[in-house]
C-alpha cells in the first residue's frame, strides 16, 4: 500500500490559532508549493492545524492507489493521508483551506506533525527564520520507497522520503540493489536488477548508499 503520512501524540496543549498568521504559502524550490514563515517563529510553536476529511481505512487506500497511480502518470504530487488510528485516516486534499498540505518533507526538518485525537497540528521543533520553509519528516515507511525521491538538499538527505528509523534497512536495500546490478555488468548479462536497475541506477544507488552509510551511525 502507498505510504501515508504518521504523527507524533502528544499531551493536549493551546490550539488557538495567532491572529496574526505564522505562515504563508508560495513556491518551493524543493516541489511546487510549500510553507514558509511570516515572520521568526520560536521552538514549539503550534503553526497550523492540518485539516482534513475522516475516512475509513477501506476509502482511504482506494484514494491512495488511485492518486498514486495518476501521480506516476502526471508527476503530480499523491500522499495527503494522515494515519489516525487503526480504523480511520485523515485526507487532507479532499477538504478547502488546508494550508498544510503543502508542507513539504525533508531529511532534517523544523517541525513535526502532532496528533490530538483525531486531528492534527504542526509544531515547530526549532527556531525559524523569517522567510525560511516549514519542512517536517513525512514518517513514511519502506512500502515503495523508491517511489518517494526526497528532493529536500540538507546535508542530512537520504535520497528518498522514509523515516530516519529506516535509514539503516534503506541502506542495507540500496547496498543490495547496486551489488546485484554491479553483478550483473560484470557478467555481461542483459538482464536488470529488480526494479529500474540500469547503469545510471546503479550509480546513483552506489552514491545514495554512500551519502546513508555517512548519515547513518
Amino acid at each position: 500500500m502507498p505510504s501515508k503520512k504518521t504523527a507524533t501524540s502528544k499531551p493536549k496543549n493551546n490550539s488557538k490559532k495567532p491572529s496574526d498568521p505564522w505562515h504563508v504559502v508560495s513556491g518551493s524550490s524543493i516541489h511546487n508549493r510549500g510553507i514558509f514563515a511570516a515572520k521568526d517563529i520560536p521552538k514549539g510553536t503550534r503553526v497550523l492545524e492540518y485539516y482534513g476529511e475522516k475516512i475509513t481505512k477501506k476509502e482511504s487506500h482506494r484514494r491512495a492507489q488511485e492518486r498514486m497511480a495518476r501521480a506516476r502518470e502526471t508527476g503530480e504530487a499523491a500522499v495527503y493521508i494522515f494515519d489516525i488510528n487503526s480504523r480511520y485516516d485523515l485526507d487532507g486534499s479532499s477538504v478547502e483551506n488546508n494550508d498544510a498540505m503543502f508542507i513539504n518533507h525533508s531529511c532534517e526538518p523544523n517541525c513535526e506533525a502532532v496528533q490530538e485525537g483525531n486531528r492534527i497540528f504542526i509544531e515547530t521543533v526549532k527556531s525559524v527564520k523569517q522567510g525560511d520553509e516549514l519542512l517536517y519528516n513525512y514518517g513514511f515507511d519502506l512500502d515503495h520507497w523508491d517511489e518517494h525521491e526526497c528532493r529536500c538538499g540538507s546535508a542530512n538527505c537520504v535520497g528518498f522520503i522514509v523515516d530516519r528509523k529506516y535509514w539503516r534497512k534503506l541502506l542495507k536495500i540500496i547496498e543490495a540493489r547496486a551489488e546485484k546490478v554491479r553483478e550483473s555488468k560484470r557478467n555481461g548479462s542483459k538482464k536488470s536488477a529488480p526494479v529500474k536497475a540500469t547503469k545510471k541506477a546503479a550509480k546513483k544507488s552506489a552514491k545514495k548508499a554512500a551519502g546513508v552509510r555517512k548519515k547513518v551511525k
